[in-house]
């Protein structure tokens, strides 16, 4: 029988943990990532540090360049970071 916990929906916090390490979900980033997003979040929903991430965007620095370790979507923050930057005119010497 499962637990009446595992039925509850458990929060997630993809988006905060993007907008926490300057991704712009609005910007198209997560219309970009099409199903890196769908299994980004699917990673989220089933993530089991639910407190220490929620801990983490509480307390994390104003600009962080990278996810923490235990985020399971630490790859594709990564990518989607890197792909901001290079879209940035500054980044790539045109400005």
């Amino acid at each position: 029988m499962p637990s009446p916990i595992a039925d509850e929906r458990q929060p997630t916090y993809i988006l905060e943990m993007m907008q926490r390490l300057g991704i712009e979900p609005e910007g198209g980033a997560v219309a970009r990532l099409g199903l890196s997003y769908a299994a980004a979040f699917q990673r989220c929903e089933s993530c089991a540090d639910k407190t220490a991430c929620r801990a983490w965007i509480d307390k994390a620095p104003a600009s962080p360049i990278l996810a923490p370790r235990f985020c399971p979507n630490s790859d594709i923050f990564f990518e989607l970071k890197f792909d901001a930057l290079s879209c940035n005119p500054a980044f790539r010497g045109n400005a």
